[in-house]
């Protein structure tokens, strides 16, 4: 109960489908938008540590995506994990 948490702590047989491949999640360490972001804006830093820390994550989840500054840090999250299809695009 002390030690580091692992996956199988927040994700079910069912929540299979949400884990990113660690390859991917390697991606939003590198990346320097979000690293500034998390540097530069002491409230997202204090939401990230609190979601961290928390005991429920997933109600504390549901409860900060209501607030546009962690709605954005995870959009762009999830632009760097799940890149979107170029829409519109003609095939060659």
């Amino acid at each position: 109960a002390d030690g580091p948490w692992s996956v199988e702590d927040i994700l079910t047989e069912a929540d299979e489908q949400d884990r990113v491949p660690l390859q991917k999640l390697e991606l939003l360490g590198n990346f320097e938008k979000l690293a500034g972001a998390r540097r530069g804006n002491p409230h997202l830093r204090q939401l990230l540590l609190t979601v961290d820390q928390a005991e429920d994550k997933s109600s504390l989840m549901k409860k900060y995506m209501q607030e546009p500054l962690f709605v954005e840090f995870a959009d762009c999250c999830l632009r760097i994990v799940e890149p979107p299809e170029k829409e519109n695009v003609l095939p060659e």
